[in-house]
């Protein structure tokens, strides 16, 4: 097992995070940024990426090679941490990622740009994971709900931010700065946690669980890639996405069978003997599940059935994640207040149903207000669930595994947004291309043949009478897609109920030393991060 090596005198006292804790933090909502922000910004520069560089026929592999490359990499990089020194691995995964997006920004050719997205996809994995863990680190649970808001905030401007900036950048500056755009950034979030941030130094005397990485990494991509092409690039019974399916499973089953016996796990799996991690891992898979599935399908309808404009795409989600954006703050203000944290899972369980519930009654004839109040619902829900899962995650565990704990959860999410996309999208498609049929005949049929998502500059092409059947369709493809997703909100409702509320470390009487083995970090004290301030 890995031998660590720490020093420190007392934790910081809560409400009293000195300045150079909160350059560490801004540092660190920067690399966050980063994460976040550049599939947003790249998504609105590949029409004129593709214009220059050619290679239309890849042109998804763009987006794949960067989202295998992060999944894969999730897991790793939070057991590194683990096992070498938090602030070591988060800086290398920046320099990645660095490296990345200036190679990207200087292909010459499709296939480079795959080659160096997949490149900068391995530093993203642990941008979100070592900000996380790193919080983790700083912050006792009692004390971080506080900064939940501010995390919240980061991802909601990335999302309505990010169209915006990449369609300024690419208009003004080339696709090639859509990159190039993340170095000064990066730079500024490195020297700021090369300065300011002393965490306890570790060293592992195990090695590395290569043969554990190696069948996670194929397995994730598996079910990653069956995700990404079932239903689009190939049928969900075609012989590749059956035999993606087949790798996929064995590669899991023997990653866990190999767990048992690793000296140094990628994964441990006692972190699952916790209830309440293995209930959060589940909870944000769902979350994952929905958000992003939310994320595609709003705009499609508002663009395509409400006419509003594709190039403020971003600001379409608005409601949404300002309702997430400041519930979540208020969620963890009261976290840090009381020390109470059960109720939120259960309400956003409660509220994440009503609000896919609402969004699948929108029809034709739905206002923008109107849908803008159900979206808000849902955000609100979300807003409940997005960092609390984290916060009770880590919460669960001993404080060496405070990497792997946010690393798994991390990855949850992800998993979750890969399915979400691809089983509504899936139900999506479907529904718009029967409804196309119904109402256009053989007409609609071949408008829907390659795809059923089609973009405002081809919606204007269509005769009235095609349009308003798409618009139709639309509808009724939301309606199946959100109702899918109001009835898989449930397992997160049900799973909420059965969390135990264990304290949490930090100030004030919630903070006691919990009795039962759910909370095995609780009687952990945060002394190792004392010389970070």
């Amino acid at each position: 097992m890995a031998d660590t090596e720490t020093t420190g005198t007392d934790p910081v006292p809560a409400g009293k995070q000195p300045r150079s804790v909160r350059v560490v933090l801004l540092a660190l909502m920067i690399a966050m940024m980063l994460a976040m922000l550049d599939n947003m910004i790249v998504g609105t520069a590949m029409p004129t990426i593709v214009g220059e560089l050619g290679g239309l026929q890849h042109l998804s592999w763009v987006v794949t090679a960067y989202t295998l490359a992060t999944a894969a990499a999730t897991p790793l990089w939070g057991k590194l941490g683990d096992m070498y020194g938090r602030k070591g691995a988060f800086m290398t995964s920046i320099v990645i990622f660095l490296a990345g997006s200036a190679l990207s920004g200087m292909a010459q050719n499709m296939g480079e740009l795959i080659g160096f997205r997949a490149v900068q996809g391995l530093g993203a994995g642990g941008l979100m994971v070592g900000v996380m863990a790193i919080i983790g680190d700083l912050i006792p649970p009692r004390e971080r709900g506080k900064y939940q808001g501010m995390i919240a905030g980061v991802m909601a401007l990335a999302m309505i931010g990010g169209p915006l900036v990449g369609g300024t950048i690419t208009d003004n500056w080339g696709w090639r700065w859509a990159f190039y755009i993340n170095l000064p950034l990066g730079v500024v979030a490195l020297a700021a946690i090369s300065a300011v941030l002393h965490l306890p130094k570790k060293r592992a005397q195990a090695r590395v669980d290569y043969l554990g990485a190696a069948l996670l990494t194929l397995g994730i991509s598996a079910i990653v890639l069956v995700t990404t092409w079932g239903g689009s690039e190939y049928a969900w019974t075609s012989a590749r996405i059956m035999e993606l399916i087949a790798i996929g499973v064995a590669a899991l089953v023997g990653f866990l069978f190999w767990q048992t016996k690793a000296a140094e796990p990628v994964v441990p799996l006692h972190i699952f003997r916790s209830r309440n991690f293995s209930l959060m891992s589940l909870i944000g898979f769902i979350t994952g599940f929905v958000m992003f599935g939310a994320v595609l399908f709003l705009p499609l309808y508002q663009q395509s059935v409400q006419g509003a404009s594709a190039t403020n795409s971003g600001l379409l989600l608005l409601p949404m994640l300002g309702a997430m954006m400041v519930v979540s703050l208020v969620a963890g203000r009261v976290t840090t207040n009381s020390g109470r944290y059960k109720i939120f899972p259960i309400v956003g369980g409660v509220l994440m149903i009503a609000g896919l519930y609402l969004l699948s009654l929108m029809d034709t004839g739905t206002t923008r207000l109107t849908s803008g109040l159900y979206m808000a619902v849902l955000g609100a829900g979300m807003g409940c669930l997005m960092q609390i899962t984290m916060l009770v995650a880590q919460n669960s565990v001993e404080m060496k595994d405070m990497g792997v704990a946010s690393s798994t959860t991390t990855l949850s999410r992800t998993l979750g947004s890969s399915f979400g996309v691809a089983i509504m999208g899936a139900l999506f498609n479907n529904r718009v291309s029967h409804v196309m049929a119904e109402r256009a005949g053989s007409v609609g049929s071949k408008i829907t043949e390659k795809s059923a998502q089609l973009d405002a500059k081809s919606l204007q092409k269509l005769p009235a009478v095609a349009r308003e059947a798409y618009q139709h369709a639309v509808s009724a493809g939301t309606h199946s897609a959100f109702l899918l997703g109001s009835v898989v909100a449930v397992v997160a409702l049900v799973a909420a109920l059965f969390v135990k509320e264990v304290p949490l470390k930090g100030t004030g009487p919630s903070a006691a030393k919990p009795t039962d083995g759910d909370g095995a970090s609780e009687a952990v004290a945060h002394a190792e991060v004392a010389e970070a301030v």
